[in-house]
């Protein structure tokens, strides 16, 4: 019942990351050129947003290989 479990947080975990990636290209196509030419300092919104969403895919994904590993290591002990 527990590999269940875990193997459907596994598969959540890489429709998350999925998700994240989706979202994060979305961020990149709206970044305009006048984002891209402006003379301000510092990261645009448009850069914050592509930053945070890059970092939930890292963390979706990390949580998907921690299960992976989870369910490996259940796996073997039998």
């Amino acid at each position: 019942m527990g590999t269940v479990i875990l193997a459907l947080l596994c598969v959540a975990a890489a429709i998350g990351a999925a998700v994240y990636l989706v979202r994060g290209i979305v961020m990149f196509l709206k970044a305009t050129e006048e984002d891209l030419k402006s003379g301000s300092t510092g990261p645009s919104q448009s850069s914050l947003k592509q930053n945070k969403m890059m970092m939930g895919r890292i963390m979706m994904q990390a949580l998907a290989i921690l299960i992976v590993a989870v369910l490996l290591l259940m796996g073997s002990s039998k």
